[in-house]
């Protein structure tokens, strides 16, 4: 089973090769925000939170994510690299999932 940690270097990664920055996203004081925020070019933003496979989100993680998108936000869950590829053409294609 792939750890969280090279799931999520693999995301970092995958988007620098597409010409983007994915920093890690902290929030002090606002708890449960996604791992990581995606700028893409063309202003294409994207919100991601890396799990290792088979492991579920947090009731707060929940919470925040259905707030990000009641304001319009892209949300993923990202549990295999299988999925990065998808993700970035979302966010470049503004579809959120």
């Amino acid at each position: 089973m792939m750890r969280e940690k090279a799931i999520e270097q693999k995301l970092v990664q995958a988007v620098k090769n597409a010409g983007g920055h994915a920093p890690k996203f902290t929030s002090p004081g606002f708890d449960g925000m996604p791992d990581r925020i995606v700028f893409l070019p063309g202003g294409k933003i994207g919100f991601v939170e890396v799990k290792a496979p088979g492991c579920n989100l947090s009731p707060l993680q929940l919470r925040r994510i259905e707030q990000l998108q009641e304001l319009g936000q892209k949300v993923y869950l990202l549990d295999h690299p299988e999925q990065i590829a998808e993700i970035l053409e979302d966010i470049r294609n503004g579809i959120s999932t």
